[in-house]
Parts: C-alpha cells; sequence; structure tokens
C-alpha cells in the first residue's frame, strides 16, 4: 500500500495549486497574457433561449457566492478569474424558429427526427462561416430540453395530436429503389441521408461541423435558468450547483477560446501520451468493423485527435479491439510525425493507453512505427470495471491517490476517493479503482500510477478538483463516436477543444 501525493498544476506568474479553482481564483489561468480582453461570441437558438443565454452571461461576469461548501468553492466572475469579457455590444446571433423545432419533434422517425433538429443548428453555423466577415470567435448553441430529451438514442416521442410519421421503412432503406419521377427519387435520397448519421443530437452537431473548424459549446435550457417544469428538490439542487455551473462553463469557454487554463507542474520532459480510442462503425452483434482514433497528449496537457484506419477491428470472442500491423504502424508514424513538427525531435518515451490488452501483431506494428528515433515504447492496460473495494474506518473512503501494487506490473490505482482540501470525496459510492497493467515495454508501475493520476486532472471541459479516468481515456467513448456518427466525417487533425 502507498499513497501518490495530489499533483499540482501550474497557473499565471507560474504559480501553483492542486484545485484549478484555487490557482484560477488566486492567479488567473496560465495563458493569462496571450488571451486577454473582449471576446467576440455567437448565440443560436429560440429566440427566449438566446435572451436567457445573454442573461446567464451577464450574470456569471459577477461574483456567485455559495454557502460555505468546500466542494462548491465561490465563482469570482468571468474578467476576475480569467481576464476575458463577452463583447455584449458585438455578440452574432442566429435565429432557430421554436415552430421549426416543435415540427421536427414531433416526428416518430428518430433518424429523421434527429438529423432535421441537428441540421437547422448546423446548415445555420455553416452558412454564417462561409458567408459573414463578422469572425466570432465560440458558438453557444442553446436547446430546449426537448431536443436533449428526444435527440439521444432510443428516445421516443410520445403520441400526441401533432406527432407524424416521415421516414422511410426499415425494409426499404438501403435497397435500390427507383421511382417513376424525379422529384420522387431526390425525396427519397434527401430521406435516406438521415439512416447514414446514428441517432445523437450532440454527436451529430459536432461531426456535422468538424470540418469547418468551428467552435461550440451546446448549453440546455436548464443549464441556464430554472425551468417551471422542475420539482422542488431538483431546483435546490441546481441552486446548489450555480457556482460549479458558472466555474464548468467558463473554464470550457476559456479553453475552446484557444486558452490553456492551467497546466501540469511536475511533468516529464519529453514524455507522450497516446490514447488509443476504437469505436463500432454500426451496431449490432455481427458488426466486426471499427474506427480506430487517437487522442495525443504532450507534456504540457494540451491534445490532439487524429483519425486512424477503419477496418475489422473487433475480435468476436474476446470483445477486444486489435489493429493489424499496417494500420498499427500508421498510427504511431502520426503521432510521432505531429510531435516532432511541434518540438523538431522526437519524444524520449511514448506511453500507450488502451482499455484492452495489445497483441503480438498491432505491438509489432507500433514498436516498427519507432524505428530508430530511440523514443521509449510503453504500452499500458487501464480498466475501470474492477470490482475491488478497499475499506477503512471513519466517515470517509480511502483517499484519492491511494495505491496498491500486486505485482511488479500491476497496481489498483484510486483516482476518486477522499479529499482532504475539499474535506468529502469525489462520488457518493465507495469507490473503485483503476486497475492498471504495463503489458509492454519497461518501466515502474509508480511512475504510471503518477502520470495517470496528473492526467485525470486535464479535462478542461469542466473546472474539478479531479476526474476518475485520465484525459486519455476520458473521453474514449464520445470522441470514437462522434468520429464514427456518419458514414464519413471528415475530421483531419484538430485540437480538442472541437471535440468537446
Amino acid at each position: 500500500m502507498d499513497y501518490i501525493l495530489e499533483p499540482s498544476l501550474i497557473f499565471a506568474y507560474n504559480q501553483s495549486a492542486k484545485d484549478p479553482r484555487d490557482g484560477i481564483t488566486l492567479f488567473g489561468p496560465f495563458d493569462h497574457n496571450r488571451l486577454i480582453g473582449m471576446k467576440t461570441i455567437g448565440i443560436i437558438g429560440p429566440e427566449h433561449l438566446r435572451i436567457k443565454m445573454k442573461d446567464y452571461l451577464k450574470k456569471i461576469h459577477s461574483c456567485i457566492i455559495n454557502q460555505k461548501d468546500l466542494a462548491r468553492p465561490d465563482y469570482p466572475g468571468l474578467q476576475a478569474a480569467f481576464g476575458i469579457s463577452i463583447n455584449f455590444l458585438n455578440i452574432q446571433e442566429i435565429n432557430i424558429s421554436s415552430e421549426s423545432i416543435e415540427n421536427n419533434l414531433n416526428n416518430k422517425d428518430e433518424y429523421q427526427r434527429v438529423h432535421n433538429l441537428s441540421n437547422l443548428y448546423v446548415e445555420r453555423l455553416i452558412e454564417y462561416k462561409e458567408k459573414y466577415e463578422m469572425p466570432v470567435d465560440i458558438w453557444f448553441i442553446v436547446i430546449p430540453e426537448a431536443i436533449y430529451r428526444f435527440g439521444r438514442p432510443r428516445s421516443q416521442i410520445p403520441y400526441s395530436a401533432n406527432t407524424y410519421n416521415d421516414g422511410i421503412p426499415i425494409k426499404n432503406r438501403f435497397s435500390d429503389e427507383s421511382f417513376l419521377f424525379d422529384y420522387m427519387q431526390q425525396r427519397y435520397a434527401t430521406l435516406m441521408k438521415a439512416y447514414e448519421y446514428k441517432v445523437n443530437f450532440h454527436n451529430q452537431i459536432k461531426a456535422k461541423i468538424l470540418p469547418y473548424s468551428i467552435a461550440t459549446q451546446i448549453i440546455r435550457e436548464s443549464k441556464i435558468t430554472f425551468n417551471n417544469s422542475l420539482i422542488k428538490s431538483q431546483i435546490e439542487y441546481e441552486r446548489k450547483s450555480e457556482t460549479s455551473k458558472a466555474w464548468n462553463i467558463s473554464t470550457a469557454l476559456y479553453y475552446k477560446l484557444g486558452g490553456l487554463p492551467w497546466r501540469l507542474k511536475d511533468v516529464r520532459k519529453g514524455v507522450c501520451y497516446l490514447g488509443l480510442v476504437y469505436n463500432k462503425t454500426s451496431p449490432g452483434e455481427e458488426s466486426t468493423n471499427a474506427c480506430c482514433a487517437a487522442q495525443m497528449f504532450l507534456d504540457d496537457g494540451d491534445g490532439m485527435i487524429f483519425r486512424g484506419n477503419v477496418g475489422p477491428w473487433l475480435n468476436p470472442e474476446t470483445k477486444e479491439f486489435h489493429l493489424d500491423k499496417k494500420s498499427a504502424i500508421d498510427i504511431i508514424s502520426q503521432a510521432l510525425k505531429m510531435y516532432y513538427d511541434r518540438f523538431s525531435q522526437y519524444p524520449s518515451e511514448l506511453f500507450i493507453h488502451a482499455k484492452t490488452f495489445f497483441d503480438d501483431i498491432e505491438w509489432s506494428g507500433f514498436t516498427e512505427a519507432i524505428g530508430d528515433n530511440k523514443s521509449k515504447l510503453v504500452g499500458v492496460r487501464i480498466s475501470g470495471s474492477t470490482p475491488f473495494k478497499l475499506y477503512r474506518q471513519g466517515n470517509f473512503c480511502v483517499p484519492r491517490g491511494t495505491i496498491l501494487q500486486y505485482g511488479r506490473n500491476k497496481a489498483f490505482l484510486w483516482t476518486k476517493g477522499y479529499i482532504p482540501r475539499l474535506q468529502n470525496q469525489i462520488g457518493l459510492e465507495t469507490p473503485n479503482p483503476l486497475d492498471i497493467r504495463i503489458t509492454h515495454g519497461e518501466t515502474d508501475i509508480k511512475i504510471v500510477c503518477r502520470d495517470i493520476l496528473s492526467l485525470s486532472k486535464l479535462n478542461y471541459n469542466t473546472c474539478m478538483y479531479g476526474d476518475g479516468l485520465p484525459i486519455t481515456l476520458k473521453f474514449a467513448n464520445s470522441i470514437g463516436e462522434i468520429l464514427t456518427t456518419g458514414k464519413d466525417v471528415k475530421s483531419g487533425i484538430l485540437p480538442f477543444r472541437y471535440y468537446i
């Protein structure tokens, strides 16, 4: 049994703190000299939600006080904390009529419903990008709760007098239909487009605008206003979370504007972390085709995402994903090239994180891609599904950072647990540890665990003390789903901020 001290973060003026909210409040964000002043934003959505969004943005320019809850510290205000402000005199707005949203929400065909709802926003954003000269730093996509509820997989619209079914029956999809009139053929082709996408409003928005490099933040109505439909307990919870929401939205805004809120302090120079992401291109037990993508994180915590090859990577017997040798060479070669282009040298160490084990074929491809550049290659399997628990006497669970080594290259690591700074624990239940195993290469298991604990503090989409998973795996499923949301999502190599 051992304990890893909580990793520290660096903020403005090279000052350090363990909690990002403490560091930003006391010193300001890391990129305080690079990203300052007024920013031009856009808001797209129905008129009443755009008004609420502007009211909320004005609210977070002021201080928000909490009721002495260390887990939810006070929020000092956007300009006081991050050194930026919204130019309220030049907000670009795009109206999405409530009638068009309501009409599409009533479609019982979930593929058509979500495809058309996402296009309401996407087409207008692309049109603005291509036609208007006023640059927008980031777009707030404001959606009613109904889109959130009925824009997700397996969501069903309740029957009403206004519901209708406008789609193609399952038996007629992907068949070689021919029609007597051109307009019927064109309508069939238009409807068929929807079935090329998976049913997920959020992912369709992100996937469809990736080629245009448009930074967006999707905001639900309930996150910026107290909806009358919420019950009393929900309203009380939302009020308690006021500071947390302000911290999260402001941090995500700062990062998506191109700033780095914080970075790791005690980083090992020349180290690169690569998280491999797999996601099936189509549902069904018989399907084995998957897209492989990689999340590359540098020693400063910044990251890039790039897409690998699509192929039959899923083993139906083991339920694990494995690349063939050529694809393994390709994806490591891309990572090395990106690193070299940025630093004019190759990394001294390259850690590959995955949720599954590596087989001999793909590992031989990884090592061949390394070639003669002398980068040290280490494969790490990280599993968060272990049922192992550790209990102790007292009111709280084991501290975050606890490590239990059970082999030379194996250890349990608690990335959730009791945090003395907050006088509380992350999560309500007794946490499960991550099962960390070095499967290839040689290094100290405690160094690997320390790195993973550090990488759990780099989720710039929120502002919290630490996550349960390292950033290399945190968004594995969601990013993989975005890349495979459509039939041919064109992404290129983009910073992480365009996906979250």
